[in-house]
C-alpha cells in the first residue's frame, strides 16, 4: 500500500519538531542559567536556614551573574515551603533549602503533600549543625556520664524541654535517651525564652538543641553544656565532648541543612548547580559566615553522598516517631 504524501510530510514534520525541541532543551541546560533561580527556604527570615541560603544565595548571584532569590515560605513545619520545590518545574529555576524538619514533617501528616525522599533531587549538602546538651543548674552533674546516671537512677523523675512535638529539639534528645537508658518525659513550649525561663528556674532538667540556638543560653555560666551530638567536636564548644567520645554512637545526629530540587532535575542542572554552591561554600567568608549560625560548610560530599544520608535519617527517624507516640494527623 502506498504511503501518502501527506503521511510522510506528517512524519518529517514530527521528527523535526522533537529534534527543535531537544535541541533547545539541551541548549538552555548547557547555556543555564539564563534567568534569575528561586531559592525557597520553608522557614522564617534569621533562622539558621535561612541565614545560610542567604549567605549562598549572594556569592551565587556573583559567581553567575544571575540573581538567585530567596523566598521565604514558612509554615506547617516546613510543608508550605518544601512542597513548593517538590512541585516545582524540573528546570533548575526552583530550588530548596531543606533541613530534617523537611523530613520530618510529611511524617506526622496523615496525608502528606510531598515524599522526602521520592520527590526530591539532592543537590548539595550545606552543613551539619550539632545539637547540645544543656543541663539546669540544680542538676549537680557535671560530665555526661554522671548525668546519665543521675538520670538512670531516676526513671520518669527528670523533664526535656523542646520547641514542640515533632521538632528536632524533641527527636533529638529521644534518641540520645534511648541510647543511654534514661526514661524522662517530654516537655514542649511555644518558643526558646520560654525554655530558658524554665531551664534557668530548674523547673526543666535539661534540653537538646541546635548549637545556634544554645550557645547563648549558656553565657552567664547557669546553663551548662556537656556533650554534643555531632561526629566531631563543634567549634564553638571545644572543650565539650562528642557522643561517640561518651560511647554513645548511636545518639550521634545532627540537623542537616542543603540544598535540593524537585525529582527528575537533569544531572547536568544537578552538576552545575552543585558545582557553584560548593565553590561558595569553599570560599574563607562562607567559613566566617557559617561559624556564626554554629555550621561549618560541608565542602567534601556529592549529591549522591548528600542523598544517602537524607535517605537514612528519613529512615531513623520514619521508625522512632512511632516509637515514641507521635502518629500522623
Amino acid at each position: 500500500m502506498p504511503v501518502s504524501r501527506h503521511l510522510i510530510a506528517a512524519t518529517r514534520l514530527a521528527c523535526t519538531a522533537a529534534l527543535l525541541a531537544s535541541t533547545a532543551g539541551a541548549w538552555a541546560q548547557a547555556n543555564f542559567p539564563v534567568r534569575p533561580i528561586r531559592l525557597v527556604v520553608p522557614s522564617s527570615p534569621a533562622t539558621g536556614m535561612d541565614n545560610m541560603g542567604r549567605v549562598v544565595a549572594r556569592a551565587m548571584s556573583e559567581a553567575i551573574r544571575q540573581q538567585v532569590v530567596v523566598d521565604n515560605r514558612a509554615g506547617a513545619g516546613s510543608l508550605i515551603g518544601s512542597g513548593i520545590v517538590a512541585t516545582a518545574a524540573p528546570d533548575g529555576y526552583t530550588i530548596g533549602v531543606a533541613s530534617t524538619s523537611t523530613l520530618v514533617a510529611p511524617l506526622l501528616q496523615a496525608k502528606p503533600p510531598y515524599d522526602p525522599v521520592k520527590d526530591f533531587t539532592p543537590i548539595a549538602l550545606l552543613s551539619s549543625i550539632p545539637s547540645v546538651l544543656v543541663v539546669a543548674p540544680d542538676v549537680p552533674a557535671k560530665t555526661a556520664q554522671e548525668f546519665i546516671e543521675y538520670a538512670r537512677a531516676r526513671p520518669g523523675q527528670l523533664n526535656f524541654a523542646s520547641i514542640g512535638s515533632g521538632s528536632a529539639a524533641h527527636l533529638t534528645p529521644e534518641l540520645f535517651n534511648r541510647a543511654a537508658g534514661i526514661k524522662a518525659v517530654h516537655v514542649p513550649f511555644k518558643s526558646a525564652a520560654d525554655v530558658i525561663t524554665e531551664m534557668r528556674a530548674s523547673r526543666v532538667h535539661y534540653l537538646m538543641f541546635i548549637a545556634p540556638a544554645s550557645l547563648p543560653m549558656l553565657g552567664d555560666g547557669r546553663l551548662r553544656a556537656l556533650v554534643v551530638t555531632s561526629p566531631k567536636r563543634a567549634p564553638a564548644l571545644p572543650d565539650v565532648p562528642t557522643v561517640s567520645e561518651i560511647g554513645l554512637r548511636n545518639a550521634e545526629v545532627d540537623t542537616m541543612i542543603g540544598v535540593v530540587g524537585p525529582r527528575n532535575l537533569p544531572p547536568a542542572l544537578v552538576s552545575r548547580l552543585h558545582q557553584e554552591i560548593v565553590a561558595v561554600l569553599r570560599a574563607p567568608d562562607t567559613r566566617t559566615q557559617f561559624a556564626r549560625y554554629g555550621g561549618e560548610p560541608a565542602v567534601d560530599t556529592t549529591p549522591a553522598s548528600f542523598g544517602a544520608q537524607w535517605a537514612a535519617e528519613y529512615k531513623v527517624y520514619r521508625q522512632l516517631l512511632p516509637e515514641i507516640g507521635l502518629k500522623p494527623q
